[in-house]
């Protein structure tokens, strides 16, 4: 039996985490696969030791908030799989929690990989050195980042974005409206405002408000949330019936593709969102607001190494997505820009074109190919 040690702490890991899973027991008859999943990696046999959900803490006062549960969490694991010893430990993302899980078990000589490069070309570059000391592979999933990894000596394999295999080349509005129930005549605006409930938090009184300055620009305007699960849906309602609850809009949980199928823009957090919104070739805007320590801390260290902070922009090489960051995301701002795809079409077709060459780009069938380089790694001893 082939054992694997795995660990995902947000949704969008979840969802790499499984596609990642599916390939390999497609390679492997008999594999055992524990760590910490989201519900997608349950379904696909992952055994989880400890809800996914107390690893989903984002920003620097957050995770001081939770560090001693987190710490004891981390510490653990690392003892659990010392213990185990499985043939393969895999992080995905998460890499304040994982690099360091990684670098112990490795020491151990557990054999690791590290699924999705952390943003070491954006900020704190001098967390290569630690990366390169704790994976014995990276399965990178954007392009751009194998020059900078190849340099820093990380040994490390392309594989695309499963995403991008996922979501079809060309889709359909209207399909996705009739599922809806949507009026083809209808202004669809999507509002995403985030995975964590953190994000909830920070966005939804503002992305309430742009919503009702799009209403009352255009009556026509229909407002869909898509939320990630019951808790941030509940979040999310609980703050719409305390700041806006005679706005009409409706809420889904766990629905956000089709919700981006049939929407004409997408509001959205930064995030995993934007790449999916980016998939489905459909214009966005951008917000993004962490507490003010967190910001000032960043901003004042100099810590952010990039011109933007949509996924959707760094791939395209420019700002197709306009952004607005902690004080400049406010109603009107997020409202204008809105409207400045809804009422020039052609800026959402140019936008369109090099969504749809970032698509090709990315559609690589990741899942296939991480596994096929996991395997490699398992061969190789």
């Amino acid at each position: 039996m082939i054992r694997i040690g795995i660990l995902a702490n947000e949704p969008s890991g979840d969802q790499l985490g499984a596609g990642l899973i599916k390939a390999l027991r497609a390679r492997y008859d008999d594999v055992r696969i524990e760590g910490v999943g989201g519900p997608l990696m349950e379904q696909q046999g992952c055994i989880s030791l400890y809800p996914m959900e107390r690893l989903s803490v984002m920003g620097f006062t957050e995770v001081f908030k939770h560090l001693p549960e987190l710490l004891g969490i981390r510490r653990r694991l690392v003892r659990h799989f010392i213990d185990t010893r499985p043939d393969l430990f895999i992080g995905i993302d998460a890499p304040d929690f994982n690099i360091g899980l990684e670098h112990r078990l490795k020491k151990a000589g557990i054999p690791t990989v590290h699924y999705v490069s952390p943003t070491v070309w954006a900020w704190r570059p001098k967390r290569v050195n630690k990366i390169r000391q704790s994976v014995d592979l990276l399965l990178s999933i954007f392009p751009f980042e194998v020059e900078f990894l190849t340099k820093h000596r990380v040994p490390v394999c392309y594989v695309g974005h499963p995403l991008a295999d996922e979501i079809p080349l060309e889709n359909s509005r209207t399909e996705a409206r009739e599922q809806l129930g949507i009026s083809p005549g209808d202004r669809v605006i999507a509002i995403l405002p985030g995975s964590r409930v953190s994000e909830i938090k920070a966005l939804s009184e503002t992305f309430l408000a742009a919503a009702r300055h799009c209403r009352a620009r255009d009556e026509n305007c229909r407002f869909l949330v898509p939320l990630v699960n019951e808790r941030t849906r509940g979040e999310f309602q609980s703050i719409r019936q305390s700041f806006a609850p005679d706005l009409p809009l409706t809420l889904l949980t766990g629905r956000s593709r089709i919700v981006m199928q049939a929407a004409d823009v997408v509001l959205t957090a930064s995030g995993t969102a934007t790449l999916e919104a980016l998939l489905f070739k459909r214009p966005m805007v951008v917000a993004y607001r962490l507490s003010p320590v967190t910001f000032w801390l960043a901003r004042g260290l100099n810590l952010v190494k990039t011109p933007y902070i949509a996924m959707a922009n760094l791939l395209a090489g420019e700002k197709i997505a306009p952004e607005f960051i902690q004080h400049q995301a406010t109603p009107d701002a997020l409202c204008d820009a809105l409207f400045g795809f809804l009422d020039f079409p052609e800026r959402m077709e140019a936008m369109q074109r090099v969504c749809m060459r970032v698509h090709r780009e990315l559609r690589q069938d990741s899942s296939r190919k991480a596994a096929e380089a996991i395997v490699r790694l398992l061969e190789d001893g």
